[in-house]
């Protein structure tokens, strides 16, 4: 790609009107919200549109993506950030390195979307959360085909080892927040949970 396509890819990417459709800073205080949240893994961080909102709160923000020219502009907009080459399915971090880890829109474009959810898991001590796009036609956002239902959503999750998880619907999309993952994380290494 060349620089000013990318350029131009990046600032639509980030331009005011998609981020208000993405109502970003409500995504943020929701994720946030009733938990000390210190450190935050960025699954699919692209050009750290999330990444930099979270740094802004003062937390410490590490980003992946498979991307390299996406990981070259979000390390422009957080300069402290920790980001790498990887994949959701692969996180290159040690378990529990990190709060919170955020997926925001990339878990549909996964290949293996049981994996990177355990792969999330696997790096939390505390949250995931996953930013979705509804089961829904509408003009902003992919196709109907590109998007995950939510008995798909929930088998994921339920075979990933949660049992309760909090849905917030925003206006484009929904936010899934789950809790316990110390809860999880012991039920996996006392053998409770199939892998």
């Amino acid at each position: 790609m060349t620089d000013k396509k990318f350029a131009g890819k990046i600032k639509n990417l980030r331009s005011a009107d998609r981020v208000k459709n993405l109502e970003v800073q409500r995504v943020i205080d929701l994720c946030l919200e009733g938990n000390s949240i210190q450190s935050i893994l960025d699954v699919g961080t692209g050009s750290g549109l999330f990444s930099e909102a979270f740094s802004n709160h003062g937390l410490d923000v590490s980003g992946v993506d498979a991307n390299q020219e996406m990981l070259i502009a979000a390390r422009s907009y957080v300069p402290k950030g920790d980001f790498r080459r990887g994949t959701a399915e692969q996180l290159p971090f040690p378990d529990q390195s990190f709060d919170l880890s955020f997926l925001g829109l990339v878990l549909h474009e996964t290949d293996d979307p049981l994996k990177a959810l355990k792969e999330a898991l696997r790096v939390s001590r505390k949250r995931v959360c996953i930013l979705e796009w509804p089961y829904r036609n509408q003009l902003f956002g992919p196709p109907l085909a590109h998007r995950l239902k939510p008995e798909f959503l929930e088998k994921l999750v339920r075979s990933a080892g949660f049992k309760n998880w909090q849905t917030t619907e925003l206006t484009n999309t929904i936010l899934y927040r789950f809790e316990s993952i110390a809860e999880v994380i012991m039920n996996k290494q006392n053998g409770n949970l199939a892998e």
